[in-house]
């Protein structure tokens, strides 16, 4: 007789040391014991006796035990063992708990640290930190959708940041393809938000590339009187053009007086390459002084409050705003517009050499990458023309203006 609600709330254990079975059908039955009321489903596998737990009563309803042990007979029916499944499903759930994607993504953090410069690894871990652990941190990866990802960039694009939106739905599918390969993942979900977000219009930083005004500006840098090491900076900024974090990242490691290079290790530059900058006499003769205030820090550029640490990103900018140049007017990545304009249309230097130097991608006539070797000769020949013309101008020397007739 099947079982009813009223007798399975009211039926008391006898006694028994093993139990009172109350059967339902279909192998179905409550076992009653002092400790309380389990619901269990009799079976056979392969010819062999078994019985599955189908939860405890009131937890579990007489219904709800019920559907449960339709759903094992159904397994039975395609040849499938009910106790194995729940076993393979409790595994998978735990698995699942796991591989959130908060704990995918410190995988990946750690897994790929060495490939980005310090302050990239800094930014990288605000952007999750503060914007895609908090909204799908706690999710298991396997089971974050598009559109989980999607609302949670947009949030970012709704306060008008639009390439940090960007930047870390690109991100979020780094982290995807990794659990991917792990095989936490089955596929990278950012793949299917292609055009979904607002695109941003590029904000070129400002940059003075008229020869005349820029002899101005390096005649402003020659009379700020500020600390040595912001002196020195300023003053290589315009010499060097590399990124801003290039430069006060710069280790005494990596800097050859001796032989007028600075090697660049991959991990610091953005395409990930190792870069080589030729030094002018200029550059060596202004880091030869500066490794006399700085030579026993690691940082070539320490910070003025821990010689452990880099100077400031806002160090040279701040400079700038000190000599009364604005933010509109020249910032220090903008020194790379400066000198990439006037190297190609004033000095009419050779255009990949530029590009070589600025550390963009250039590729040969085959395709393939250069090396950072690449035209090393030729590129220090470059930067001591480069280094010259910037002492004539700073001079006041007469200059070819830029858009001349």
């Amino acid at each position: 007789m099947a079982l009813t609600d009223t007798f399975v709330k009211n039926v008391k254990h006898t006694g028994a040391p093993a139990g009172d079975k109350h059967t339902d059908g279909h192998g179905m039955f409550l076992l009653v014991k002092a400790a309380g009321k389990y619901w269990r489903h009799s079976y056979r596998f392969l010819g062999k006796q078994k019985t599955l737990a189908l939860g405890v009563y009131p937890e579990v309803s007489l219904a709800q035990a019920r559907q449960r042990r339709e759903q094992a007979r159904k397994l039975l029916a395609e040849g499938i063992d009910p106790s194995q499944a729940k076993r393979a499903d409790k595994v998978a759930r735990k698995l699942s708990a796991d591989n959130t994607f908060e704990a995918v993504a410190k995988a990946w953090l750690d897994a790929s640290k060495a490939q980005r410069a310090e302050s990239t690894d800094a930014k990288v871990r605000g952007w999750l930190e503060n914007d895609v652990f908090p909204q799908i941190g706690r999710l298991p990866i396997a089971g974050i959708t598009p559109r989980d990802v999607l609302d949670m960039v947009r949030k970012v694009e709704k306060r008008g940041a639009l390439d940090s939106a960007t930047r870390i739905k690109q991100l979020c599918g780094q982290i995807f393809r990794y659990a991917v390969a792990e095989g936490s993942a089955e596929r990278d979900v950012t793949a299917d938000l292609r055009g979904a977000l607002a695109v941003s219009q590029t904000k070129h930083l400002a940059a003075v590339t008229e020869p005349k005004q820029v002899g101005e500006l390096l005649r402003a840098i020659q009379g700020y009187s500020g600390h040595p090491v912001t002196v020195a900076a300023l003053q290589l900024t315009p010499m060097l053009f590399v990124r801003p974090g290039e430069l006060r990242h710069a280790e005494w490691a990596e800097i050859d007086l001796q032989g007028a290079e600075w090697r660049i290790p991959g991990s610091k530059m953005k395409m990930g390459l190792d870069h080589i900058v030729p030094l002018s006499t200029q550059a060596v003769e202004v880091l030869t002084e500066l490794q006399k205030f700085t030579g026993r820090h690691r940082y070539v550029f320490p910070s003025v409050r821990t010689g452990a640490r880099p100077m400031s990103e806002n160090t040279i900018n701040a400079a700038l705003r000190g000599m009364g140049y604005s933010s509109d007017v020249q910032t220090a990545h903008g020194f790379r517009a400066t000198a990439r304009t006037i190297l190609d249309e004033v000095l009419g230097e050779r255009v990949d050499l530029i590009e070589h130097q600025l550390a963009h991608a250039v590729k040969d006539v085959n395709g393939r990458a250069y090396n950072r070797t690449a035209h090393l000769p030729a590129r220090k020949e470059m930067m001591q023309r480069w280094a010259d013309y910037l002492d004539k101008l700073r001079a006041g020397a007469e200059v070819i203006p830029l858009h001349a007739a």
